[in-house]
């Protein structure tokens, strides 16, 4: 197979795979009353003892060296609590008090924050593009949220909090790593940053504390989907997808992520989603195409 076509394909799995485990969230958090700390906690513990498993077992000495120098090893550390573990709980917690396909596409405003970002940090000026950008995502969240109606919500203010909460966070882990990205494997950056973070909501829910929790075949098994194949391979997979097609085509097939999560919140859990709420979707999802297309910034004249 092509190496362009097998990137490809391998962007659109992972992305696939993370929309399908919101959904699964979801059902674990309104059907069988699990608390969002709980799975985050087995989620990220458990991801980020195999991803460092995986980086180990391909020799990558980046494991252990990664804590040697002071400034990295606080880095690591700010990374797993206020990335990781942020961008992770706030999802998961928007999912619980709205569902799976508004959290993941009000998560998906992130690109834009980050070109904002991008450009006040640099002094820079938005074009054209990027000013079109930032008025799609608004009004495709305002159509998402309100249907229309100023004065009407379509989602608790909780649901619309914590949903631009993870977009936010999503944006602060997609920009703090950088340095240590530069410098150390994926893996190690990503496997110690889900573990530092699983320890740190464990202090809040530990990994043996299940009571409340609904147990049956449904529960082990989207609970199984949730921790490996939402987390461990589409991250995995999502990282050989970057090498094999760089990283900005890689991003723009993530869009393929809030669509999968629609359509199986709509199918799988009756969510209901009227025209309105598709049109704000595909607004907020184009916003990744057209910062795609070239750079949203340019420099003062």
């Amino acid at each position: 197979m092509d190496s362009h076509l097998k990137g490809v394909l391998m962007a659109l799995l992972a992305a696939t795979l993370w929309g399908v485990s919101g959904t699964c969230g979801q059902f674990l958090f309104q059907e069988r009353a699990m608390p969002v700390e709980w799975l985050m906690a087995v989620r990220m513990l458990t991801s980020g003892v195999l991803l460092l498993l995986v980086a180990l077992l391909r020799k990558d000495s980046n494991v252990w060296v990664i804590w040697q120098d002071r400034r990295d090893r606080r880095g690591l550390l700010i990374f797993g609590i206020v990335g990781m573990l942020t961008v992770q709980y706030s999802y998961f917690a928007a999912i619980k008090h709205s569902n799976a396909a508004t959290a993941t596409i009000l998560q998906f405003s992130a690109p834009v924050l980050i070109a904002v970002y991008l450009a006040v940090r640099y002094g820079k000026r938005l074009n054209a593009l990027g000013y079109l950008a930032i008025f799609l995502a608004v009004l495709g969240t305002f159509l998402l949220v309100t249907h229309g109606n100023i004065r009407s919500l379509n989602i608790s203010p909780l649901a619309f909090a914590l949903g631009m909460a993870s977009a936010v966070s999503l944006a602060l882990y997609t920009l703090m790593p950088g340095r240590l990205l530069a410098k150390y494997s994926a893996l190690s950056v990503i496997g110690w940053g889900l573990f530092i973070g699983g320890i740190g909501i464990s202090l809040i829910r530990p990994p043996w504390d299940v009571e409340e929790i609904i147990w049956d075949g449904y529960t082990y098994a989207n609970t199984v989907f949730v921790v490996l194949f939402g987390t461990l391979i589409p991250f995995y997979v999502y990282l050989k997808a970057v090498q094999l097609i760089g990283g900005q085509t890689a991003s723009l097939l993530t869009s393929a992520e809030p669509l999968s999560a629609t359509l199986i919140a709509v199918l799988w859990l009756g969510v209901s989603f009227q025209a309105l709420d598709w049109v704000g979707a595909l607004l907020i999802v184009s916003t990744v195409f057209l910062l795609s297309v070239g750079n949203v910034s340019k420099g003062h004249s």
